[in-house]
């Protein structure tokens, strides 16, 4: 056996795409192109290419199986955020899949929208080494992303509901608008006037878990409250729960996620507001711990780990297993008012 093969031994890495460009006199994305067919490609240039990748024996990482024409057989999940709940899920639902179809799953976190957090990213997702993509686009930052990828880079983008406007690449979404709904209708139902909302951030004007709210209400004749803002920290969510919880006629609330909705709990808690005694409230996502809580939280289950395995079957050509649909989980947190 040679030394270089012995265990222990770490053997040298072959030539990359980027060695590949520099001996061609190219970009690596004109090099993707090649290796993905395209069209793009002046034949002079595509043949200066190829004499590159044969003078240095270059081979694409595991080129003979491919999600798409060239590319590793691989996915790459783009995320902004690897910690929150449904960003987490999707992550989850694209391991299992892509472990079920043998695939290697990687992950690029992109930092924020500006433009060179956003271009490093679409560098390192064009290299054909990257595989597929799923980009976790319920930010600006993955919007970002998707819009400024080639069109040459198999992608399915996992949104908001409704999509990414003016984003001409597959999304795929979990539609909570109706959910949204029906969570504010049960609050009228109680016996509330009205319903207020804590919204988290979205990458659309008005999410579809707010209009979801605004719709029920306006269905209902009743008054649309003032939207209070939240950001994805929960110091943000505290700070809007003060809000409401110093005015004596709020009695029902409807937040954009569940960590969200542990934040105003705190927040109804410190100034004496009993849930659901004198407060209801609602959250989304249903995260694991949210049937532990005092009182155990009312909330929307979002099926976030089957939109991630949707996008990776999407991208692998396989039969797409629906989502479950978002539905209210109706437990403690509300109640008819005092």
């Amino acid at each position: 056996m040679d030394n270089s093969e012995r265990p222990g031994r770490r053997r040298e890495p072959g030539p990359q795409i980027r060695d590949v460009a520099a001996a061609a006199g190219v970009s690596y994305q004109t090099v993707s192109r090649v290796l993905n067919n395209s069209p793009r490609v002046r034949p002079e240039t595509r043949q200066v290419v190829l004499d590159a990748m044969e003078q240095l024996r270059y081979r694409p990482n595991r080129a003979a199986q491919t999600l798409g024409s060239g590319r590793a057989n691989a996915v790459t999940v783009v995320t902004a955020n690897t910690t929150l709940y449904g960003y987490a899920g999707v992550l989850q639902g694209v391991e299992e899949a892509g472990r079920l179809l043998g695939l290697a799953v990687g992950v690029r976190v992109v930092e924020s929208e500006a433009t060179a957090d956003v271009r490093q990213t679409v560098d390192y997702v064009s290299d054909p080494s990257a595989g597929s993509v799923v980009v976790v686009a319920f930010d600006p930052a993955g919007a970002a992303v998707v819009r400024a990828l080639p069109e040459e880079v198999p992608v399915v983008a996992a949104t908001e509901a409704g999509g990414l406007p003016g984003a001409m690449r597959p999304m795929l979404f979990l539609d909570e608008r109706q959910a949204a709904a029906e969570a504010t209708q049960h609050l009228l139902d109680l016996g509330h006037h009205t319903v207020h909302h804590v919204a988290i951030p979205s990458e659309a004007r008005a999410s579809a878990r707010q209009s979801g709210w605004r719709d029920a209400l306006l269905a209902a004749g009743r008054a649309v409250p003032e939207v209070v803002a939240a950001g994805w920290d929960v110091a943000s969510a505290h700070v809007a729960g003060r809000e409401l919880a110093a005015d004596p006629a709020v009695t029902a609330i409807l937040c954009g996620n569940d960590d969200t909705a542990l934040a105003v709990r705190r927040a109804l808690y410190e100034a004496g507001r009993d849930v659901p005694g004198d407060v209801s409230i609602i959250g989304f996502d249903d995260v694991p711990g949210a049937a532990f809580w005092t009182p155990a939280l009312t909330t929307v289950r979002m099926d976030f780990q089957g939109l991630g395995r949707a996008c990776v079957s999407q991208l692998a050509g396989e039969p797409i297993v629906e989502p479950q649909v978002p539905h209210l989980v109706i437990r403690e947190s509300t109640a008819t008012p005092r």
